[in-house]
């Protein structure tokens, strides 16, 4: 088990970094006892209100056994204990989903966490938001690297104020906006309001996926963890590396220094390498990505190892849905590379960033020639959308029922990856716009 004391913005840390990586197979359920024993031991919780933040169906990882695990380290020790699931923009769970994404039968939710709540963010609701502070256009500009100078004011769910504790429970993945996910994201977009999520999302659209996926020390991490030094509470990180459905690593600490070492780990394991790119790639969304708003992540981790010209077909007959949240906004807008709205940037400047952001990053890298846009690479949707919907919004169309995975698993051009959005593929030797700088 590691433990040892990190330094971090010049300052000792509050809290020794505990934690282990699976030499083989995964860590054992004792082992995460251990960890998150050793872990609320540190942050002294006795008496105190903890709220413990959590992730939604989206992400893999052990929650239920995790969330035990924590409940009954807590037992008899804080005053409180509750649950907020970091919903960003995606819908609430109902009652009936909620004990599904902990695995607790309907109705034994009392037993399993007794005395808890458990509850949903609410993004788009300006009652339950509370300004916390601004980012002011000096800061955004130093952190932006001068691509942006703007206030940003910082608004979080108010239920953080009635703890003294807030715990960040969750996964570290390679991640299309902020380079890795985990740490201050679940803060930022995962319990705040539209004015940030709306403009980091613009940034690292800005950006590009390409030189952002899968770097730890982006501007977008920088501006995220700027806002959460706003956030007047006691911060602690466990953070998992999940693999599959592995557990291969655990850290417990300051929330920084958690998700510090889950993204060191994180860049080991998820992280591949190919020599060639591919001429097409059939990317399969697991059930866990309910609409393309989350689904897109199938492009976002092969976007690099395709092709010029090549094709990337996202497979997912459950996806019948842009998203909940945001379709109508796509439906008007389209899917377009980044290049397209800078070139008309008065006509769209007024969208949700955020929404723009997730146009381009499902578009990919593409330039415009005159008034005529040149995408990098084709976009094929093999869901339950309908083809005239595809069409409208810029992709392609392909019947689902026609896949025949078989068909990209013989070809060295052609890549099959069966459950997609979690492991990133990289070329060895990337061209210029996929090189990180």
């Amino acid at each position: 088990m590691l433990a040892g004391c990190i330094e971090y913005n010049g300052m000792e840390a509050t809290m020794t970094l505990i934690g282990q990586a699976a030499d083989d197979g995964s860590l054992s359920q004792q082992q995460c006892r251990e960890i998150i024993a050793a872990t609320v031991d540190q942050m002294a919780p006795d008496g105190k209100r903890v709220l413990v933040i959590i992730p939604d169906q989206t992400r893999t990882c052990p929650l239920p056994m995790m969330v035990r695990a924590l409940h009954a380290a807590m037992a008899g020790r804080a005053s409180g204990l509750d649950f907020l699931i970091a919903l960003g923009t995606h819908q609430p769970l109902s009652a009936e989903r909620i004990d599904a994404l902990l695995g607790i039968e309907p109705g034994r939710r009392g037993e399993v966490l007794p005395g808890s709540g458990v509850f949903n963010h609410e993004w788009d609701n300006p009652d339950a938001l509370t300004t916390i502070g601004t980012l002011t256009a000096a800061q955004t500009s130093e952190i932006t690297e001068g691509r942006f100078a703007m206030d940003i004011d910082v608004t979080i769910n108010s239920r953080v104020f009635d703890y003294d504790i807030a715990i960040v429970l969750g996964p570290v993945f390679p991640h299309e906006v902020v380079g890795f996910s985990g740490g201050a994201k679940y803060f930022f977009p995962g319990i705040c309001g539209p004015e940030l999520l709306n403009f980091f999302h613009w940034l690292g659209a800005v950006i590009t996926i390409p030189k952002m996926i899968g770097v730890k020390d982006t501007p977008v991490r920088h501006l995220l963890e700027a806002a959460c030094e706003m956030v007047d509470l006691q911060k602690v990180g466990l953070c998992m590396v999940v693999v599959g459905d592995e557990l291969v690593g655990l850290y417990g600490g300051d929330l920084h220094d958690a998700w510090s070492a889950a993204a060191d780990l994180s860049d080991r394991r998820h992280i591949i390498y190919v020599d060639s790119p591919y001429d097409s790639i059939l990317s399969v969304a697991p059930p866990m990505y309910d609409e393309l708003w989350v689904g897109a992540k199938c492009m976002y981790k092969l976007e690099c190892v395709v092709a010029d010209g090549g094709e990337l077909i996202i497979h997912a007959p459950h996806i019948t849905e842009l998203a909940a949240a945001h379709g109508r906004i796509i439906e008007e807008i389209g899917y377009h590379c980044l290049a397209y709205f800078l070139h008309d940037w008065e006509r769209f400047k007024d969208y949700p960033w955020g929404v723009l952001a997730h146009s381009t990053h499902v578009r990919g890298i593409g330039r415009m020639d005159g008034d005529t846009e040149l995408p990098r690479v084709r976009v094929t949707l093999a869901t339950g959308i309908p083809e005239p919907l595809c069409r409208k919004i810029n992709l392609g169309y392909r019947d689902p029922a026609t896949i025949n995975p078989a068909d990209w698993q013989h070809d060295p051009k052609k890549l099959h990856v069966p459950k997609a959005g979690e492991m990133l593929y990289r070329l060895k030797n990337p061209p210029e716009w996929a090189t990180v700088s």
